[in-house]
């Protein structure tokens, strides 16, 4: 399959039982190819990449109508923009680190929360179908963000070997086990933690695509003959597999934020 065409890459002719006597076309990686709208300089431009951009405008956008002229009784956008603020500051970030430490890191963490949300949702809408959170780049850069500022917060915080002791989980307590909890945990923090905060997000989104995929063309390649009760069926599945998605996307972007202000949390604090 070619990475021309788009994440349904399917011939539309193709049925059961029809005459060309073409198999089910299951969903697969190519899903997740898409050909190049614009190279330049060799660089190339696809759909996934103008998503994400248009994910950025999007988001910028809104919170600058939203907040651009603010006024003291809010218009309808100002108070879906308040809403949806004060939803992340209070739910997650005072939630995890308090008002007082906390209130500084609203900002970063309502552009991640709304961003990665957007870029989840365009699952569904029509002619993008896509999540751009399916392609490892994203939720890695993401992650590499929060795995940045949390390696040099806890270096401003605590100094080299304040550092050295978060990572580790230093407890003298532990007598003999010590020097095996402290490789775990040094492994754990510098290594694992990032790669399972991108790849929780990527692999949910990845997986819920292909579902949703799968039953989307499953619903025309069954709509023949005596099939058509199981078209239908596969239909049904469609809409509850967008119904699914639609909450998987806003939980993901939740969970995303929720380890970031947890992990700022630990390197805030005090270690003993």
């Amino acid at each position: 399959m070619s990475a021309d065409q788009t994440q349904l890459a399917f011939d539309w002719s193709c049925r059961i039982m029809s005459d060309n006597g073409c198999g089910f076309p299951a969903p697969g990686l190519h899903s997740f190819l898409f050909k190049p709208l614009a190279t330049v300089g060799g660089f190339e431009f696809n759909k996934v990449m103008l998503l994400a951009l248009v994910t950025s405008v999007l988001v910028v956008a809104f919170f600058w109508a939203a907040f651009g002229k603010a006024k003291v009784v809010p218009g309808k956008l100002q108070m879906i923009g308040e809403a949806g603020y004060d939803f992340v500051r209070r739910g997650i970030v005072y939630e995890t680190l308090g008002k007082r430490e906390g209130e500084k890191w609203v900002p970063l963490m309502v552009s991640l929360f709304f961003f990665i949300w957007i870029m989840n949702v365009w699952s569904v809408v029509p002619l993008a179908q896509f999540p751009v959170s399916s392609i490892i780049a994203y939720p890695a850069v993401l992650a590499a963000i929060v795995y940045v500022t949390w390696v040099a917060l806890t270096f401003k915080k605590h100094g080299f070997v304040g550092f050295f002791k978060n990572v580790t989980g230093y407890d003298k307590s532990l007598g003999p086990v010590l020097p095996l909890v402290m490789v775990i945990e040094f492994f754990s923090n510098l290594l694992v933690r990032p790669f399972t905060h991108a790849v929780r997000l990527f692999a949910n989104m990845f997986a819920g695509h292909l579902m949703l995929v799968m039953f989307t063309v499953a619903s025309w390649y069954l709509l023949n003959s005596w099939m058509v009760p199981a078209a239908g069926v596969s239909f049904v599945m469609t809409m509850a597999m967008i119904c699914f998605e639609l909450f998987v996307q806003a939980v993901q972007a939740y969970v995303f934020v929720l380890l970031a202000c947890s992990y700022i949390q630990g390197a805030l604090a005090e270690h003993h």
